[in-house]
């Protein structure tokens, strides 16, 4: 069934507030509690009882989801049936629209030891200043492999994204990222045929970016992930008829709601500016997609009491929310990310739905234990959006 052809238009408002990561375990140092239990929230607390919970599957039962698909999930497609490359994602973040005789990689910046084992895979979380003068320093020395042109673009902190330009170029390729610290770089390897040209050309790239960096104490070394040639997508607005604005402070968050034709602007650098630029545009839009990043970083670090902070952050962020009185509140995750585990993992997001037309759970916390009682049940993430505009009255009805 096409939503797109159910669609009726109205004032109302939906805005979808994601808390990067938000999920988390029970964790045995801290009274066997996840963070979202741990964390003082009063403000997510208080919409609870007037609210439906339920717990979101972004992709499969089991299935550990990168931040791509999951966000693809929670926008309301289907992650197994649309594939964007994590370097297409990076570079539309950070504005680079791609032509079509060009690939885009994901790079980190990273510490590897004299036998290329790595030992930090983030370099010690470099500052944005320093990675900035790093990326420039390969732009100055690497401008083109075999005929191909190679642009390097800074992201944030140990992040860059790398375009090269040509023809014949393949994706079909396998990342130089180990994924874990202690073990060696690898090759790029070639998945079909077609794709043994490009891998040629990225393993003599990272040689050479690994010759410029020689000499750099912390960011020394290179993984690359995500090859991704020009996406072709179906945009938001063409999918659900609804005109959208994302408010995101990262750069892949961007880079994914400009392929899918949201408006994204560059509205600052912390939540408190997205808000700000929020109130100046709110009454513009039908959907506002709202992202918090710190509960995922902090996941990642294994920091459990920091991302238990970071919840508490955002909950006093609430009521400023909750000032704009949109019809549909979502609060939900695109992934969990339990300090327990220091990683993105196949657990479902914790999911919050307030709307007058959506009825209430009488429940008392917003938390994963409460959110498996909630009648939204355990969902796919996909069906979100649906449930959304049902609740907003977006929706017409089906059939005679």
């Amino acid at each position: 069934m096409r939503i797109r052809n159910l669609y009726q238009k109205n004032d109302a408002k939906i805005i979808f507030l994601v808390a990067d990561g938000l999920g988390g375990l029970p964790h045995p140092d801290f009274q066997n509690k996840t963070e979202l239990e741990y964390a003082k929230t009063p403000n997510l607390d208080a919409l609870v009882p007037f609210s439906v919970l339920g717990l979101t599957i972004p992709v499969d039962y089991g299935i550990t989801p990168g931040s791509g698909p999951a966000h693809l999930s929670l926008f309301g497609y289907k992650p197994d049936e649309v594939e964007i490359g994590r370097g297409a994602l990076e570079a539309y973040g950070i504005g680079y629209i791609m032509a079509e005789d060009e690939m885009a990689i994901r790079a980190n910046f990273c510490t590897i030891d004299g036998g290329r084992v790595v030992t930090d895979r983030r370099a010690g979380r470099i500052e944005t200043d320093e990675m900035k003068r790093i990326v420039g320093k390969l732009s100055r020395n690497i401008l083109e492999i075999d005929g191909y042109k190679i642009t390097f673009m800074p992201g944030k902190e140990h992040r860059f994204v790398i375009v090269l330009k040509g023809k014949g170029l393949s994706d079909s390729i396998s990342d130089t990222d180990p994924q874990k610290e202690g073990l060696t770089l690898l090759p790029a390897k070639f998945l079909n045929p077609d794709a043994k040209r490009a891998a040629d050309l990225v393993n003599k790239l990272v040689e050479s970016i690994l010759e410029v960096l020689k000499d750099e104490p912390r960011a020394n070394g290179v993984l690359l992930r995500g090859y991704s040639l020009k996406p072709r997508v179906e945009g938001f607005t063409e999918r659900t008829g609804m005109r959208a604005l994302s408010l995101a402070n990262y750069p892949m968050y961007k880079g994914i709601t400009r392929i899918l034709g949201m408006e994204t602007p560059e509205a600052g650098e912390t939540f408190a500016d997205l808000l700000d630029y929020l109130k100046t545009r709110y009454k513009e839009y039908d959907f506002i997609y709202l992202h918090y990043k710190y509960t995922d970083k902090a996941g990642e670090d294994g920091d459990f009491l920091k991302k238990v902070k970071a919840i508490e952050e955002l909950d006093a962020y609430i009521p400023e929310i909750l000032s704009l009185k949109p019809d549909v509140l979502v609060v939900t995750g695109d992934h969990s990310t339990p300090a327990l585990l220091k990683a993105h993992s196949w657990h479902p997001n914790p999911t919050l739905l307030k709307s007058v037309y959506m009825g209430f759970d009488g429940i008392e916390r917003f938390t994963e234990r409460n959110c498996r009682l909630g009648s939204i049940g355990t969902i796919y993430a996909y069906y979100l959006i649906p449930l959304a505009m049902a609740s907003a009255l977006k929706l017409k009805k089906w059939g005679a």
